[in-house]
């Protein structure tokens, strides 16, 4: 089944490490992306750009609205996923627990629908 794992975290943290706990911090994800390769439940992944890019969309009354910036304000942002086909809740549960980003912000597992 697959699951996605959301990684929420303060996404000015980054700007706020050195170089090399920058250098660190992606080695983490690095070797995490390894391991999740490596055991074939990988099925895709992204980190995605800071909200201040983001473009928000809502329809109301017919009428589209088009919003520069996040919809939420949170103390914590979508930075990036990870998409994994794992046999239940309990494997996709414990592969958060190993993501670097368990130690610094939250792992959002969901599961998906296929359509």
């Amino acid at each position: 089944m697959e699951y996605l794992l959301l990684l929420y975290a303060d996404e000015s943290g980054w700007s706020r490490m050195s170089p090399a706990e920058q250098e660190q911090g992606a080695a983490a994800y690095a070797a995490y992306t390894q391991a999740l390769k490596t055991a074939g439940v990988l099925a895709g992944s992204n980190r995605l750009r800071d909200t201040a890019t983001a473009t928000t969309v809502h329809v109301e009354n017919g009428k589209s609205q088009v919003l520069d910036g996040p919809y939420v304000d949170s103390r914590e942002q979508l930075g990036g996923y990870y998409l994994i086909d794992v046999p239940d809740l309990d494997a996709a549960l414990a592969w958060a627990a190993r993501c670097p980003g368990a130690s610094h912000g939250t792992i959002e597992v969901r599961p998906v629908w296929s359509m």
